[in-house]
């Protein structure tokens, strides 16, 4: 199953020059898209950002840098939805490094709350995320595919739906084939924190994706495919 149309627009809402520098300075994938579906991305990114509300804590600046590189990768991981905006998140809140957290009183680089709609980053571990492109630790990417996989259980949307039927199939396959998740957990590819629980194991599969897909699809290609068939992914070589 796919959406009929993935990208239809009647218009386009543009970036500034700086604000594109700043895809180009940051995100291989913008650049490894056709000019055509760059106008999409840039598109994207600019609504994505009109949407959110971006708060900044403990003297951390919103600046342009700041929205584009946060939503860029929300715009990234949401590339073949149809419906991109994540409804369940509304703010954005950044702290400049790692911040304590009400949830367990410890201190937390991000987390999604889901009752108050909120993504909490920081700054700091974001950007070494996005700096160091292949050791498969993106903690924007972490923390937005928590987002992504609560809103695909809630809502009912075609991607939403593809994302969530695509997940169960993933972990069904698991669990008819012990020895494929014991192939997984051996292999150190993936960081033995994916092993949590499925929100885990989710986030760390999709930082991997993005991260190092010619490993990935090499070592595991039927996880491979299935990650792929969730996000609907075909584009920028993946």
């Amino acid at each position: 199953m796919k959406p009929w149309y993935t990208h239809l627009y009647f218009r386009l809402r543009t970036l500034s020059d700086s604000e594109k520098l700043i895809l180009k300075k940051h995100f291989n994938f913008y650049n490894k898209l056709d000019p055509k579906y760059k106008l999409y991305f840039e598109h994207r990114v600019a609504s994505f950002i009109k949407d959110k509300d971006f708060i900044g804590r403990d003297g951390c600046l919103i600046t342009d840098e700041v929205k584009v590189m946060i939503s860029a990768t929300a715009v990234m991981l949401t590339f073949g939805f149809r419906d991109y905006y994540i409804g369940i998140i509304s703010k954005i809140v950044i702290y400049p490094k790692a911040f304590f957290s009400n949830t367990n009183q410890a201190l937390h680089k991000g987390e999604f709350n889901p009752k108050l709609k909120t993504l909490v980053l920081s700054w700091e571990d974001f950007k070494i995320g996005l700096d160091i492109e292949n050791d498969n630790l993106n903690l924007g990417i972490h923390e937005l595919t928590h987002a992504i996989h609560i809103n695909s259980m809630k809502e009912r949307d075609i991607s939403s739906t593809i994302f969530s039927d695509s997940f169960k199939e993933l972990t069904q396959l698991m669990a008819e084939k012990p020895e494929l998740r014991q192939k997984l957990v051996t292999s150190n590819y993936f960081r033995k924190y994916a092993f949590t629980n499925q929100f885990e194991f989710l986030a760390v599969i999709m930082e991997t994706f993005i991260e190092t897909p010619r490993e990935f699809q090499t070592y595991f290609p039927e996880v491979y495919s299935k990650t792929k068939q969730m996000l609907n992914f075909n584009f920028a070589g993946y």
